[in-house]
């Protein structure tokens, strides 16, 4: 059997399985075991790469930030946020439906979760927008664009997966997605001024009212502040911010704002343990599906097959690979997506002259996107649950809101330098550049 018919019979086992149900691990290492019995590769070598996509350093940093979104939530000290976030613009029209951005864009920043962005908006802020006659399916259409913005700014999980599989700077693609994640949170309230419910109308808070929710709401705030603040002055890695943001709220946020909550704390740690098996058994599941790509030649052929369309301009192979996972998203997850493709951004990377940081952020950003588009749209079901709203209803809800992640898209396709300005001013190193060998400064390509 030749190797494009084993790659066709193993995606199609793949996608098979994935619709009868069976989870995506199984689903994948089903169609790896069996394309490996029609080759000369030995189940030993595929259960050695399994074993080899999750023996990374890099990703111990998941649990960690698994584990402050799971504090951070169980510990209802989020309410403290959302105060903020409606003193700040719940004045505006449509108030609640701002504030879920904003809130997003604050909690984004503790969690690196898109699933924990979703389940924590919703118990905050899902019923009273409903009590003040927002419609459940612009509510969940709302609450799971706005929790995408997870996968792009610090600490994302996302990032950080890219970043350990594709031997990118993990904090190079933190300080990159800071623009199209902030792109996203202003275009949901550009667009829910514009044309979202009008809401319940509130009053200016007073400064004194704004002050006061600052107060309340700056122990939790220092965690977006440990993680980028320790990872920018190089004071500790990824998986190191994580264990001190960790620390941050058992010893100081919890014990200060809610010490009851001590004795759940084990409770806390288990949970967030059985969400990471989650994302690791399909890690190594995908690390064996993207090794048997490689080996079959099918990222290469596909490689060639799309600079064969866009030759070396690195505007059209982003955009074919956009519309790749545009495509390929809709169906998979964003871990899984980027652990398989990986071998073939790589050669389109290299093929274009792209920036391996910037190319991480309009694939993430991209992936971000598909976790709102059907049939899948992990993050879009799980809203459409937890409000109680048929998915097609959520997802007409939804149509509108694609506009947002579109333009941030190609913003960030044709704008590389605004994208890269933050991490070449803190981190140069991190996008390519290197220190000017005739003096003070750097280099940047």
């Amino acid at each position: 059997m030749s190797n494009t018919a084993i790659l066709l019979l193993m995606t199609f086992l793949f996608l098979t399985f994935g619709y009868m149900g069976v989870p995506v691990a199984f689903s994948l290492m089903a169609g790896v075991l069996i394309g490996t019995m029609l080759t000369d590769v030995t189940f030993a070598t595929i259960f050695q790469k399994m074993f080899d996509g999750i023996d990374s350093e890099a990703l111990l940093a998941i649990p960690f930030f698994l584990l402050v979104g799971e504090l951070m939530g169980s510990a209802n000290v989020v309410v403290r946020i959302v105060n903020l976030s409606l003193s700040l613009v719940g004045h505006i029209r449509g108030g609640l439906s701002q504030t879920v951005a904003v809130f997003s864009m604050f909690f984004s920043e503790m969690s690196g979760s898109t699933t924990a962005d979703v389940a924590v908006m919703t118990r905050a802020l899902g019923e009273p927008m409903k009590k003040e006659g927002y419609s459940p399916p612009f509510i969940a259409a709302l609450i799971a664009a706005a929790s995408t913005i997870a996968a792009l700014v610090p600490p994302s999980i996302t990032a950080v997966v890219y970043g350990a599989t594709g031997n990118v700077s993990i904090a190079g693609l933190f300080m990159a997605g800071i623009v199209p994640g902030l792109m996203i949170g202003f275009g949901l309230m550009i667009y829910c001024y514009l044309f979202g419910p009008e809401g319940m109308r509130r009053p200016r808070a007073t400064f004194g009212q704004f002050t006061d929710a600052v107060k309340a709401a700056a122990l939790p705030l220092m965690i977006p502040v440990i993680l980028l603040g320790g990872i920018l002055t190089g004071w500790f890695t990824p998986t190191e911010a994580g264990v001190v943001a960790v620390s941050w709220i058992i010893f100081v946020v919890i014990p200060m704002l809610n010490p009851a909550h001590i004795r759940k704390l084990p409770h806390d740690f288990c949970q967030a343990a059985l969400i990471y098996s989650l994302p690791l058994i399909t890690i190594a599941a995908a690390s064996a599906f993207g090794w048997m790509l490689a080996y079959l030649r099918g990222a290469l052929v596909i490689a060639d097959w799309i600079t064969g369309i866009c030759g070396n301009d690195p505007h059209l192979i982003m955009l074919m690979l956009v519309l790749l996972f545009t495509i390929v998203g809709d169906f998979i997850e964003p871990v899984p997506t980027i652990i398989i493709f990986m071998p073939l951004v790589n050669a389109l990377t290299q093929a274009g002259d792209i920036n391996a940081v910037h190319m991480g952020v309009v694939l993430i950003a991209t992936l971000a996107f598909g976790l709102i588009t059907p049939p899948y749209g992990l993050v879009l079901l799980m809203a459409s649950k937890f409000v109680g709203v048929k998915f097609s209803s959520a997802l007409r809800a939804s149509l509108p809101i694609y506009l947002v992640f579109l333009f941030t898209i190609g913003f960030t396709i044709y704008f590389p330098k605004v994208v890269l300005w933050l991490p070449k001013q803190v981190i140069p190193e991190s996008v390519g550049c290197f220190k000017n060998p005739s003096g003070t400064g750097y280099v940047c390509p």
